[in-house]
């Protein structure tokens, strides 16, 4: 939701940052890689004590994610780098979800009912863009719902920073991608049939 509505704000710094890098030679899915390895950072900083750093880490690696995408379609898209995208994105998640897991493991059923709702949400994302014959933006159909990236990366700060409130944390965004998953299954139904 805040990816659809509110990117409008941010475009401006998300545009300035991707003429900056490619003035510098970087290309998109050299930028897609340094996203990667940050945002892969931000579990293990969790993992060893470090959430507020963490958080920062997920964070920049998001804006960066942002960033590549605006430099492909600034020069030149490619269908690789969007598998490297959406791709490495799942990982940047499972990496928070098991840094989380090794500092609370008390919070694995939890955590696993939160895996299970992202990779329902996510299956119905990538097949609704891969059969749709809309095209926006992006390479694929992009299928706004309630949670999209930034509001992953609100919950993921939040279960991060707040762990009095973890369980609580963890369920809220498992109902949220269950409800995203359902939303875009029922749009799926109206503009597939």
């Amino acid at each position: 939701m805040l990816d659809t509505h509110a990117r409008k704000y941010v475009q401006p710094s998300i545009e300035h940052t991707s003429k900056w890098l490619t003035k510098r030679g970087l290309t998109p899915n050299q930028v897609t890689v340094i996203a990667f390895i940050i945002g892969i950072s931000a579990g293990v900083l969790y993992g060893f004590g470090l959430p507020i750093i963490a958080v920062l880490a997920l964070w920049l690696s998001g804006f960066l994610d942002a960033v590549d995408g605006t430099m492909a379609r600034m020069t030149q898209p490619s269908g690789f780098g969007t598998v490297m995208d959406i791709t490495f994105d799942r990982v940047v998640e499972i990496s928070i979800i098991l840094g989380i897991a090794y500092v609370h493991p008390e919070m694995l059923w939890p955590l696993l009912l939160l895996s299970v709702s992202i990779i329902f949400s996510m299956t119905i994302f990538l097949t609704v863009g891969a059969v749709s014959d809309k095209q926006g933006v992006k390479s694929f159909y992009y299928q706004a719902g309630l949670a999209e990236r930034s509001e992953g990366f609100i919950l993921f700060s939040i279960m991060m920073l707040f762990p009095s409130i973890l369980l609580w944390s963890t369920l809220a965004f498992f109902f949220v991608e269950l409800y995203t998953g359902l939303q875009r299954f029922m749009e799926a139904k109206r503009i597939l049939s």
